[in-house]
C-alpha cells in the first residue's frame, strides 16, 4: 500500500548535522524540478524580504520564515519524519511507533511538499515553508508545475498497489492517480457526526479530519493492515473500529463523533 500525504504548515526547528543533500532524495526523478524550485525560493527570499513575505502569504508575525527559506541550501536537515508536527502528525506519532510499525511507514509513506515534490519520511530537508499554493515569479502556482515531474514518480512508486489518498485538496492537485492507478486509489474524507434537535447532521471539520487521518494511518500500521485492495482496505478500517461508508467508487467516508 502507497500512503500520501500533505506536509504541514508546523515543523520542526532545525535539525543538526549536514544540508539537505538533493541526489539522495527519493523519487530521483523529481531532482530537476526541485533544483529549479529551490534556486527561485532561495534567490526570491534572499533578494527582497517584502516581496517574498507576499509570494508566500506569510503574515508579518512568520517574517523569520523568509529567512530560513535564504539559507535552505546550508541548514541542519533532519528526517521529514521528524519534521513535520501539526495534528495529523501528532496523531500519527511516528516517533512512538513500534519497530514493524516504523518499517512498514518507511516503505508505504509519501509526503507531499510544494519545494520538494515528494519524500519519504527517511529524506533528511531542512525546515521550510512553501505551500502547493505558492505562485513562484518564474515557476508559476508549484501545485500544476508538479503534475507533470511527478506524474512519472508516482505512477512508478504506485506501480501495483492500492494508494490510500489523505492528502488536502491543494497537495491532491499536486498528482491525480491516472489509469490502472487511479482504479486503485481511495481517497478518504473524515466526517463528523452530531445530533442537533434529534437530526443527524455531518460536516467536514479540519481539526477532525487532521485528527482522524493521522490515527487511522497509525492503527493500520501497528496492525500490520496493509491491504491490497480498496475492499481489503474498508474491512480492515472496520476491524480498527472505524465507522466507514463507501458513497461512490474509490471514496471513503470515516464518521466520526469525537476525537
Amino acid at each position: 500500500m502507497l500512503v500520501l500525504l500533505p506536509p504541514s504548515e508546523g515543523k520542526a526547528g532545525d535539525g543538526a548535522g549536514a544540508p539537505v543533500d538533493l541526489g539522495g532524495l527519493s523519487f530521483p526523478a523529481l531532482g530537476a524540478a526541485r533544483e529549479a524550485v529551490l534556486d527561485e525560493l532561495t534567490a526570491l527570499c534572499a533578494a527582497d524580504e517584502e516581496k517574498a513575505r507576499e509570494v508566500l502569504g506569510l503574515s508579518e508575525g512568520l517574517r523569520g520564515e523568509v529567512a530560513k527559506n535564504a539559507r535552505l541550501r546550508s541548514a541542519p536537515a533532519r528526517p521529514a519524519g521528524a519534521l513535520y508536527t501539526g495534528v495529523l502528525y501528532d496523531a500519527l506519532g511516528l516517533a512512538s511507533l513500534d519497530a514493524a510499525a516504523r518499517r512498514r511507514a518507511r516503505a508505504s509513506v509519501v509526503v507531499f511538499s510544494g519545494l520538494w515534490g515528494a519524500l519519504r519520511i527517511t529524506d533528511r530537508v531542512p525546515s521550510y515553508r512553501c505551500a502547493a499554493g505558492v505562485r513562484l515569479p518564474g515557476l508559476g502556482v508549484l501545485s500544476a508545475y508538479w503534475r507533470a515531474p511527478m506524474d512519472e514518480a508516482m505512477a512508478e512508486a504506485a506501480d501495483g498497489q492500492v494508494v490510500l489518498d489523505l492528502r488536502s485538496s491543494a497537495y491532491a492537485a499536486m498528482w491525480r492517480p491516472a489509469g490502472e492507478v487511479a482504479r486503485r486509489t481511495v481517497t478518504v474524507r473524515v466526517l463528523q457526526s452530531r445530533v442537533v434537535d434529534g437530526v443527524e447532521k455531518r460536516s467536514v471539520v479540519s481539526h477532525f479530519n487532521k485528527a482522524t487521518k493521522g490515527r487511522l494511518l497509525r492503527d493500520l500500521l501497528t496492525a500490520g493492515a496493509l491491504p491490497r485492495s480498496a475492499a481489503a482496505l474498508t474491512g480492515a478500517l472496520r476491524d480498527l473500529g472505524y465507522v466507514v461508508e463507501a458513497p461512490g467508487p474509490g471514496k471513503l467516508d470515516v464518521v466520526v463523533t469525537e476525537l
